[in-house]
């Protein structure tokens, strides 16, 4: 049994760990490094992409197929590439039209811990929730899980944006968050299950039909050291957005929208950090905007930062965000933001950011005018926002929160035993 006070040997799983663009990549970082600051042991298991971790912390890495890399979609592998039949499982579902990653990292992960499960105190898998971790349990090792926000919201926005057709074949992509509720259930039999917002733990509830008290709310950090403002001067009416994904829950099209109407009168030019989709591409033709349109993506964590901190205005225009990073990001560059006020982005921001109704590209239209015209509201909005993030918004303040939680999963596991 584990001691009160003894440093805890944990076990950190992501299915797929993005490093600068994602939540999920962001979180192993910070995370497994306050962990390791703590003086516990940390060892991320990850699949493709693989995160940037920071001195400490141990990478193991779970190879997949990388089916969804970002130099070649959707991929056919060679048949050298297949190892075993958790490879071919992978393939067939995504030719079949569904998303297999977080079922088959699940497997794989499994097995690597199955060989090793003395080496570890307790699991933490982050977002994932396939089928392989009821196999964990089994092992004798708590299990706590993190659940930024239920893919069933993402699921709904998306699909109400689709035709028909599209529809039928959307639906067969998102069929794994069928599973994620049911592995979700399971979990919160005997360990928490975590997520960022209370926002968040009403939709995990609703969807995943989790009882509310065994769901925790654990608000994400922001690294102060690498985002923070900067001496240099702003850009004049540079307009910054952050797009981990170009999918209709991340506002895109309303971005543009409003944008094109901004720029009948005022100097103005956006930058969107990620890569577009097609469809993001024509919308900025058809706009007539594609020359006052940037995307970007690749940035290191300096480019990356320097650039949100070298903005006039940052939007973060989602129909729904569990928590948002980008948010958090942004304030503490000392940018003005304006947000959709949408899922947890008001309980985010608090009084630090101009928020609009979701969707509506007048309204966003309206907001970006008059903060372009106003420096005076776009100071106040970022001391307001540094202040927030200061006050509220810090990595070891979540790794000892989650710490608690893997404590608590721990003697309730020993309870357990003990009653056998």
């Amino acid at each position: 049994m584990v001691t009160p006070d003894r440093p805890l040997r944990i076990a950190l799983l992501s299915y797929r760990s993005k490093p600068h663009c994602g939540g999920q990549g962001v979180y192993v970082r910070h995370l497994s490094r306050e962990l390791d600051a703590l003086g516990h042991r940390v060892e991320v298991f990850s699949g493709q992409p693989y995160p940037e971790l920071d001195p400490g912390p141990g990478l193991t890495r779970v190879p997949s197929l990388d089916l969804y890399r970002d130099s070649d979609p959707f991929r056919t592998p060679r048949w050298h590439e297949y190892r075993d039949w958790a490879d071919a499982l992978e393939t067939a579902m995504m030719w079949g039209g569904a998303f297999p990653e977080p079922l088959t990292f699940s497997i794989r992960v499994r097995r690597a811990l199955a060989a090793r499960a003395g080496d570890f105190d307790v699991v933490h898998d982050n977002q994932g929730l396939g089928y392989g971790l009821l196999g964990i349990e089994r092992l004798g090792l708590p299990l706590v899980a993190s659940i930024h926000h239920p893919i069933s919201v993402d699921r709904r926005i998306d699909l109400a944006a689709l035709g028909p057709l599209d529809r039928l074949s959307r639906r067969r992509w998102y069929g794994f968050v069928r599973m994620q509720a049911r592995v979700a259930r399971q979990i919160a039999r005997s360990g928490p299950l975590i997520t960022v917002s209370a926002s968040s733990r009403r939709d995990i509830c609703r969807d995943f039909k989790v009882p509310p008290e065994r769901v925790r709310v654990i608000p994400l950090g922001v690294d102060t050291r690498v985002f923070r403002p900067r001496q240099a001067a702003r850009v004049p009416g540079r307009i910054l957005a952050v797009a981990s994904a170009d999918s209709a829950l991340k506002g895109t099209a309303t971005l543009l929208h409003a944008v094109a109407k901004l720029v009948t009168d005022r100097d103005a030019h956006l930058v969107i950090v990620g890569r577009p989709a097609p469809a993001t591409e024509r919308l900025a033709a058809q706009l007539s905007i594609a020359d006052r349109v940037t995307f970007t993506h690749g940035l290191n964590d300096e480019a990356f930062s320097s650039l949100l901190a070298s903005a006039e205005i940052a939007v973060v225009p989602s129909l729904y965000e569990g928590f948002s990073l980008p948010a958090l990001e942004h304030m503490a560059s000392g940018t003005p933001l304006v947000a959709s006020r949408s899922g947890a982005l008001p309980e985010v921001t608090g009084e630090a950011a101009a928020l609009f109704t979701p969707a509506d590209s007048e309204e966003l239209a309206a907001t970006l005018r008059r903060l372009h015209d106003s420096p005076a509201e776009r100071t106040a909005l970022a001391d307001r926002a540094l202040r927030r993030v200061g006050e509220r918004f810090a990595w070891p303040a979540v790794a000892q929160a989650t710490v608690a939680e893997y404590r608590g999963a721990l003697r309730r596991e020993a309870a357990g035993t003990d009653s056998c």
